[in-house]
């Protein structure tokens, strides 16, 4: 998600709609990555195949934000929220 705030900051810094080509690749591959962290949160994808082994569990419960919103979870919204408003950007006002 860090190279899209600053893709996204120069993009809107100059009025420029092509860096949707750009953004939005690495917006969904956040979107799967977060997809997956989310399926492991909720126990739908067992542990055992984690990528690796070393740092937090994604399914731990410090993994929330102020104690409710699960840290996955919020992460895929915020790419769906991304993807939606980069789709919506590339849209042509009608004349």
């Amino acid at each position: 998600m860090f190279p899209l705030a600053i893709i996204l900051a120069v993009a809107a810094y100059r009025s420029d709609t092509c860096a949707v080509v750009y953004a939005t690749p690495l917006a969904v591959g956040g979107w799967l990555v977060a997809a997956f962290h989310t399926l492991l949160y909720a126990g739908v994808i067992p542990e055992g195949i984690e990528p690796c082994g070393v740092g937090p569990s994604c399914s731990g419960a410090d993994m929330t934000v102020g104690g409710v919103l699960p840290l996955p979870v919020v992460s895929l919204a915020a790419f769906t929220l991304i993807i939606a408003f980069l789709q919506f950007a590339t849209r042509r006002p009608a004349r």
